[in-house]
């Protein structure tokens, strides 16, 4: 099993790993390094100084060569799409980027990364779970703002529907639902899963369903209009779909172009929306409006 927190350590600079911050870091969802600021963590949704001294520009690039293996022209073309991935750690870039025909390609410099951290949460959303055994929708969508574990609630999902024995196809595009090293899922996705890393959501829900006869497709984060043709074509093969979305619930959706037309065309029919009540996070199963 992968320990997001040990490997976020290997990261950070050497004052940054005393038993405090170790301790810190335990329920960490975030990592935040800014140069000239305290490094921050983020937990349920808000953030609180990890170490008191300012990170340098010296550590900052330390810990972005630690994540490359050194190699900060080997990882250009992941860093132009403003993050790259160590070992399942997804690590947010910022700074000043330089274009080429309006397209970024790579950094003059760097000024703050965001380390997330995943984990794996067996058991929850288990009473959901059963609801969605007995009702088995075709599309599900979860629902929730930045930060709430949609995610992991996703990869809970892969996990149980697998080893019920679905056949899951995983979009994986930027190693976090499987966290892959060598080929091998470093997350328990279940032993039906077959996960795509890397690739482009649309690309990579095209190739699963011509290639893997899955029962069942995953993928994170739907944010572009090739989503939504990749979406009515796995529809029209008669493939299950589960994916994730960024809104406060279905209310939301609507108020943004790209999902008020996955609305409109009935895309999906339920949805899991995470909220935060007294510190912890709710799971409800909603019908999605048309």
């Amino acid at each position: 099993m992968m320990n997001g927190t040990e490997l976020a350590l290997q990261l950070l600079p050497r004052r940054c790993l005393d038993r405090h911050c170790r301790e810190m870091l335990t329920g960490a969802e975030e990592i935040r390094l800014r140069i000239g600021q305290a490094p921050m963590i983020l937990q349920n949704g808000r953030e609180y100084p990890l170490h008191g001294e300012a990170v340098t520009e010296e550590e900052l690039m330390r810990t972005l060569e630690k994540a490359t293996g050194a190699s900060l022209h080997t990882a250009a073309a992941a860093l132009a799409r403003g993050f790259i991935s160590y070992h399942g750690l997804r690590i947010g870039v910022c700074g000043t980027a330089y274009q080429r025909e309006d397209k970024v390609i790579g950094f003059r410099s760097f000024s703050s990364l965001a380390i997330r951290i995943p984990r794996e949460c067996k058991g929850i959303c288990h009473e959901l779970y059963a609801r969605l055994r007995k009702e088995q929708p075709d599309q599900l969508l979860i629902l929730s703002p930045p930060g709430m574990g949609k995610t992991t609630v996703l990869r809970e999902l892969i996990r149980r529907f697998s080893c019920d024995g679905m056949r899951i196809g995983v979009v994986d595009e930027r190693w976090e639902i499987a966290a892959s090293e060598q080929g091998r899922a470093q997350f328990d996705l279940g032993a039906h899963s077959d996960v795509l890393s890397g690739v482009p959501k649309a690309t990579a829900a095209m190739m699963l369903l011509r290639t893997m006869n899955p029962q069942i497709i995953a993928m994170d984060e739907i944010t572009q209009p090739e989503d939504l043709d990749a979406i009515r074509e796995i529809i029209g093969c008669g493939v299950r779909l589960i994916a994730t979305a960024h809104a406060a619930g279905p209310e939301e959706l609507g108020k943004r172009p790209l999902y008020r037309t996955m609305l409109e065309e009935r895309l999906f029919e339920v949805c899991i929306r995470i909220s935060m009540q007294d510190g912890e996070r709710r799971y409800e199963l909603q019908r999605l409006p048309s």
